[in-house]
């Protein structure tokens, strides 16, 4: 087993990483000022984004979750790998040779390296396996429903083979049967031996959004295959059905460059959409489109807030008419909310899917059917209206009752008094009416709930927690707000101000005890100020509780244009000291007053030296 990464090495690779490109296969970043990005924090669910990223630093930093560290800690906190395997990933990533104290090799036998790589030697084999004789089936399937060997090739497809062929392959490279089985390409019977979980099936590669192959989803293709028409991965260390989405790997960037995701039902409605040029098509992976997945796509699609709905995204889902597309409609809609973006629902003509729309009718019927959609709320009503008797006075009552709760939950204001008006039309019922009874539907939903009854125990005293300071929980006065811009300064531009100036800096008395203790971490890491390791070694000084506030300071956008960037750091820091000399002239000044020149004629002329020398530092200082 290797031992530790040499530290001169995990220096290097931060150092190389830019960490905007790394948190961008996760998260769509803006622009947020100079040196400055943001988006929508991957660690807890947010409506506006608090997430922000430095490149030139290599911080992030959520002011909403307090979430923070450097490109290490985000792999850690996000993929769940360890720290080697953080540093592992990214000298990978950019071809650079890793050195062990011990001399030894990269390691590559954790749970969640050999997994992955598991899946990709499982990846290429099922792919060599679609050419042999014995995929006819599978070539077959492929065709009938238009897609080509191109096509084929462009999403992974490949074939599991019958008997222990992909167990027995990968043993010769040197995966052990309780890796095979802990990645789910392997299952074991109730008497231990174990067998191949995918046989005789078309099988597609589930992707992370960076392209890595997480598990896989596999379709039956021979009559006496007894398993259901599709088996998926069990869960496994890397792969969890409820936060992966098939297609996002090649979906990603367009979403994000359009603002736009389409959510279809399976694999081949994916590749129907693609390849018809509908590039943001996705879709879940066996089970339902729920809370982790609408995390994942507001994160890429950038779905931020807004007092109304111009300029958000779009996201559109696609449902089969049958009773399971129904009742995914119903589900989609009953998370709505949690998007700030638009949403729509896209009908096929006749029933059809994106992928039997494609075979039928071609590549513009998908786009058309994209192109055509329909909001979502406006899709929920008539769906419900479509369930009663609009012919009688009984049924036009009971659907206003059942779709006015409906256009209760609208948030935009506009929208709701415009779907008032239309349910109005559509029941043939007086709009007044309509309205009073949306206003009753939406008074009900917020009533608060009833009051519980008094606990008669006492609940338990919590631990005491650690309170960690916030840049928000700062004084709002001047020499505070002095200290902060010019700490925000030293930690995020330290070139700029140069180690002369943070030298004087860290010697600066603070008005602010809190901000205190960050000047104090920043004068031990003196020696570490143009390194690359510079922020990780100011975190490592700073007690726990401060932590956050160093990190909020690191990330903070600085309020200048990026030509005058240089000169506004430095203008920071000598402002900093110069109000620092001027208290310290008025005390010597003061002493001067008191101490009488004939008793004490030696002190006296001490602290008339010890004033010339601040006033003449003072001088240089401004002309620097």
């Amino acid at each position: 087993m290797a031992g530790l990464i040499r530290r001169n090495d995990i220096d290097e690779v931060r150092a190389r990483i830019n960490i905007a490109d790394i948190v961008g296969d996760y998260v769509t970043l803006k622009n947020a000022g100079v040196g400055s990005m943001k988006g929508l924090c991957p660690f807890h669910e947010e409506r506006s984004p608090s997430f922000h990223v430095r490149p030139q630093v290599g911080f992030y930093h959520c002011f909403g979750c307090g979430e923070g560290g450097d490109v290490f800690t985000f792999l850690q906190k996000l993929d769940h790998v360890s720290f080697s395997e953080a540093v592992e990933r990214m000298a990978a990533r950019i071809g650079y040779e890793l050195h062990y104290e011990d001399g030894g090799q990269a390691t590559d036998h954790s749970n969640r390296a050999r997994i992955l790589s598991a899946n990709k030697a499982a990846e290429d084999y099922f792919i060599a396996q679609l050419k042999t004789k014995d995929a006819e089936p599978g070539r077959k399937f492929l065709g009938e429903r238009g897609f080509d060997v191109a096509a084929a090739e462009r999403f992974g497809i490949g074939f599991a083979p019958r008997g222990g062929a992909l167990g027995k392959h990968l043993k010769t490279l040197g995966y052990t049967d309780e890796e095979l089985v802990t990645a789910g390409l392997l299952g074991r019977g109730d008497r231990g031996d174990v067998y191949d979980r995918f046989r005789g099936r078309l099988v597609w590669p589930i992707r992370d959004i960076t392209g890595q192959t997480l598990g896989f989803g596999a379709r039956k293709l021979l009559d006496d295959d007894q398993g259901p028409k599709y088996l998926n991965t069990p869960e496994t260390p890397v792969y969890h059905k409820s936060q992966v989405l098939y297609g996002l790997d090649l979906a990603r960037k367009d979403i994000s460059r359009g603002r736009q995701v389409v959510v279809v039902e399976g694999y081949t409605d994916v590749m129907a959409c693609h390849l018809a040029g509908v590039t943001t098509a996705v879709a879940t992976c066996g089970t339902a489109f729920g809370v982790d997945h609408i995390k994942i796509v507001r994160r890429v699609i950038g779905d931020v807030d807004n007092a109304d709905t111009t300029g958000t995204g779009e996201v559109i889902f696609t449902f089969d008419p049958d009773e399971a597309g129904q009742k995914a409609a119903s589900r989609a809609f009953s998370e709505e909310q949690r998007f700030a973006a638009q949403t729509f629902v896209a009908v096929a003509p006749e029933g059809l899917d994106p992928c039997d729309l494609r075979l039928n009718r071609g590549d513009d019927a998908v786009r058309r059917l994209i192109k055509t959609r329909q909001p979502m709320f406006e899709f929920m009503i008539r769906r419900t209206l479509d369930s009663h008797d609009l012919e009688t006075v009984e049924g036009r009552v009971a659907a206003l009752r059942a779709a006015a709760p409906v256009v209760a939950g609208i948030r935009d204001q506009s929208l709701s008094v415009g779907y008032t008006r239309n349910l109005g039309k559509w029941l043939g019922m007086d709009p007044s009416e309509v309205a009073r009874a949306v206003s009753s539907a939406r008074s009900a939903s917020s009533r608060p709930a009833p009051e519980q009854p008094r606990r008669e125990f006492s609940e338990p005293t919590p631990e005491p927690q650690v309170v960690e300071l916030s840049i928000t929980d700062l004084p709002v006065d001047q020499p505070t707000r002095q200290e902060r811009d010019a700490l925000m300064a030293i930690l995020q531009y330290p070139s700029d101000v140069g180690r002369d100036l943070v030298s004087r800096v860290a010697r600066v008395r603070f008005t602010n005890s809190t901000l205190a203790v960050i000047r104090d971490a920043v004068a031990t890491s003196i020696d570490a100020l143009e390194t690359p390791e510079w922020m990780a070694t100011v975190a490592s000084e700073v007690p726990e509780s401060f932590r956050t506030l160093m990190q909020q300071l690191a990330v903070a956008p600085i309020p200048s244009r990026p030509d005058r960037i240089p000169l506004y750091c430095v203008r920071l820091a000598s402002d900093l000291i110069d109000r620092d000399l001027l208290q310290r002239k008025a005390e010597v000044l003061g002493a001067l007053q008191r101490t009488d020149i004939v008793a004490a004629p030696e002190k006296y002329r001490e602290l008339q030296r010890e004033s010339l020398e601040i006033e003449t530092e003072r001088r240089r200082l401004r002309d620097e």
